[in-house]
């Protein structure tokens, strides 16, 4: 989570960081204590996941404005002041940012698409070594099994993840709901279905990621993927509701796709329109790291380790 302006937190005492702005910015008189107090205490805190302050360019622009338009009486934030809040705050931010912790396991709850992320290059692995690139050493629990829909990962649930007590659960789930046509899982009850994994896990203490489903076939206006949209968008729906974070996935796979010049013949990201080849591998792999909180930059150092083992 973002913590900004703060250079330091205790639960909820933001007035205990005021004396570190003083050092830096002058004297305050006891109204603008108050008044900075109170801003502090009812500012709005973005969700997990949110993308808004992941590089120090934008970190101090956003302090920069906050104290212009909330303070405009106190003279403030000159360039020295900027650099060296920026300097006591940007660790802080960036493992703020990170919401997985060393030492923590990770369930990967899906489909083939998750059982195959599970070998070598496989986004499963992509995600444990660039979380390891960004100084934190997690476990995965691989937990997919191929041809599988929410109601199949609804039943193993306990077995599979649960009963094995992981921190995190990554939940890929509807492909097959809607692929296996009249053998798949309508939208409503899917919507049962994925709210009773989501709900369990959070009863378990099991904290969840929410993946939306990748397309099914690399072309956006066919059957599938316009079927799978209602699904989607129900998952971002959920992931808003219950405060989760979320890779959107098919959202970034159809944005690169239709920005690519050379379409590889519907295979820019999948070997088959479905499963994923090593480019696909790699862009599931980004989106989750992106939803546990890593920077633009960390991102850069986990997709260099990639490439080193290649």
């Amino acid at each position: 989570m973002f913590q900004s302006p703060d250079v330091t937190r205790s639960g909820d005492n933001h007035a205990g960081d005021l004396p570190c702005r003083e050092a830096l910015l002058g004297p305050i008189t006891v109204d603008e204590r108050d008044s900075i107090s109170g801003y502090l205490q009812r500012r709005p805190q973005p969700r997990t996941g949110d993308r808004v302050y992941n590089s120090n360019k934008t970190l101090l622009l956003t302090m920069n404005t906050l104290f212009k338009r909330e303070f405009p009486q106190l003279k403030i934030l000159g360039l020295l002041s900027l650099a060296a809040l920026t300097m006591m705050t940007s660790t802080a931010v960036q493992g703020a940012d990170l919401v997985v912790k060393n030492g923590e396991q990770i369930a990967f709850m899906g489909d083939s698409i998750t059982q195959a992320g599970a070998r070598p290059n496989g986004y499963v692995r992509l995600v444990i070594s660039g979380l390891k690139a960004a100084g934190v050493k997690t476990t995965a629990i691989p937990a997919g099994i191929s041809g599988h829909k929410s109601n199949q990962m609804l039943a193993r649930l306990e077995k599979d993840v649960l009963s094995k007590k992981p921190d995190w659960m990554t939940l890929s789930c509807g492909v097959n709901d809607v692929w296996h046509g009249a053998r798949g899982v309508n939208l409503e009850d899917y919507k049962v279905n994925i709210t009773k994994i989501v709900e369990r896990c959070e009863a378990a203490k099991v904290k969840v990621v929410i993946l939306t489903s990748t397309m099914i076939g690399e072309d956006e206006p066919n059957k599938n993927n316009q079927k799978l949209a209602t699904y989607n968008e129900f998952l971002r729906t959920l992931a808003k509701e219950k405060n989760l974070p979320l890779a959107d996935l098919n959202a970034d796979m159809q944005a690169t796709i239709e920005g690519s010049k050379d379409k590889k013949k519907g295979r820019l990201f999948t070997s088959d329109g479905v499963h994923m080849n090593p480019d696909g591998n790699r862009m599931m792999a980004a989106g989750v790291l992106k939803a546990f909180g890593l920077s633009d930059t960390q991102l850069e150092k986990a997709q260099q380790a990639w490439s080193t083992k290649e």
